[in-house]
């Protein structure tokens, strides 16, 4: 099994204003996809199984919060992002400060030599707590899913990645 990095020392827990029994608006039903749309899904599916990003639900287990997948495209390439937008009204927002591009460029502006890294799938880098984990299951015409780690889609996705790289680059 291949896995992406992850970082270490932390989990991320999605601080989130629900209590049960959770709102029916949580727990919504799979959006109907196009043969190709199906397909993409599958695809995306699989590839974040294999990263041990995600694992297929049992079907013994109880859930009460799932999210539909869409597909998305940008440049002929297909992406697989989770409908959030309803569990994000009830996310308690993380006002964790995003460097502004501007001032790094200007700290850089007297450097000799300049370095740049690239983490892959960024956001599915920061592990979730089981809690979260119960609050970001998705749901396609393959079943249910439950991420490991953070999803795209997430209204505090960039904090929690935010924190994770200052926790790893520290200044």
């Amino acid at each position: 099994m291949n896995h992406l990095g992850l970082s270490k020392g932390h989990e991320e827990d999605i601080m989130s204003n629900l209590e049960r029994p959770y709102p029916p608006l949580l727990r919504r039903p799979a959006y109907p996809a196009s043969p190709r749309a199906t397909e993409e899904l599958e695809s995306h599916i699989n590839e974040l199984i294999k990263l041990a990003v995600l694992r297929k639900f049992g079907h013994n287990e109880e859930v009460e919060v799932t999210t539909p997948l869409i597909i998305t495209c940008h440049n002929d390439k297909s992406r697989m992002v989770g409908d959030f937008r309803e569990f994000n009204t009830y996310t308690i927002p993380d006002r964790y400060p995003i460097p502004i591009i501007h001032e790094n460029l200007t700290q850089l502006s007297d450097a000799m030599f300049i370095t740049s890294m690239d983490s892959l799938k960024g956001f599915h880098q920061n592990v979730l707590t089981p809690h979260s984990r119960k609050l970001l299951r998705i749901i396609s015409h393959c079943g249910i899913y439950e991420y490991f780690s953070m999803p795209f889609g997430i209204k505090n996705s960039p904090s929690h990645y935010q924190r994770m790289m200052n926790t790893i680059f520290p200044h």
